[in-house]
């Protein structure tokens, strides 16, 4: 009896050309980005007059933000990210595995280069997701940390900056770029850009960068890698107490 084999699908270079809609994409994100970054400040006045507390006028403006940006980016995208689900479906066992295995190995490298570096400087970025996360509910946090944000920056900062620039610069060059920029913008704008604060996010990128670039510039492998991160992040901050949490960060090196 003869067996079937389900093969990959074949490459399309054509997805890998620049699109209007991702220049559209990124012009919107670099806008946005930079205007609070640079004058985000000034809406903080405004925001408090429509918003019952801070902490539901920051998430609704990072819902917005990445809501707005995520339907875009998903427009854009859906070509690369149909026909990766569909080569990643040939192998199931791989992504499973494989997932979890990436989260470890990125957890072990940010764990290694920060006491190297004789430990870490907590983010302004980070301590404010942590401070949002107190006082925002799980249900509502998750679409966001888990689902639409990793998405967006894997399509701006994998996708983008390494599938397609890469047609144009080394590939190397590219994902330099790729990691320096996902690290750097996740503390501009909030403080200043030192190594300690960028250590972090600089492991996490390189770990993505090699991931994506592994499997073949697999933009929804290394987009699930990002949310089971992020998913995790969210799971222990929320499992913890803040006041225990709180405790940890104090006796932190």
């Amino acid at each position: 009896m003869a067996t079937t084999h389900r093969k990959p699908p074949a490459p399309q270079p054509g997805l890998y050309r620049f699109s209007p809609l991702d220049f559209t994409t990124i012009g919107l994100y670099v806008a946005v980005a930079g205007f609070f970054a640079v004058a985000g400040e000034l809406l903080v006045p405004l925001l408090l007059q429509v918003a019952p507390s801070p902490a539901v006028a920051s998430y609704s403006v990072n819902l917005i933000f990445y809501g707005s940006i995520g339907i875009l980016a998903l427009f854009a995208a859906r070509k690369v990210a149909a026909r990766d689900l569909r080569v990643l479906a040939t192998r199931p066992w791989f992504t499973l595995l494989m997932v979890p295995t990436a989260v470890v190995v990125m957890m072990i490298l940010t764990a290694l280069v920060v006491s190297a570096a004789g430990g870490v400087e907590t983010s302004q970025n980070q301590a404010g997701l942590q401070a949002l996360m107190q006082q925002v509910p799980a249900w509502l946090m998750v679409p966001v940390l888990v689902v639409i944000g990793p998405f967006v920056e894997e399509y701006l900062f994998r996708h983008l900056l390494i599938g397609k620039l890469s047609r144009r610069l080394n590939i190397w060059v590219c994902c330099g770029l790729s990691v320096l920029l996902f690290a750097s913008i996740h503390i501009a704008g909030q403080e200043a850009i030192t190594f300690p604060a960028l250590l972090p996010y600089l492991a996490m990128g390189a770990t993505l960068v090699f991931v994506y670039v592994w499997t073949g510039k697999n933009l929804m492998f290394s987009y699930f890698v990002h949310a089971a991160k992020n998913l995790l992040a969210v799971v222990f901050i929320y499992a913890i107490p803040p006041e225990v949490f709180e405790q940890l960060q104090q006796v932190q090196p």
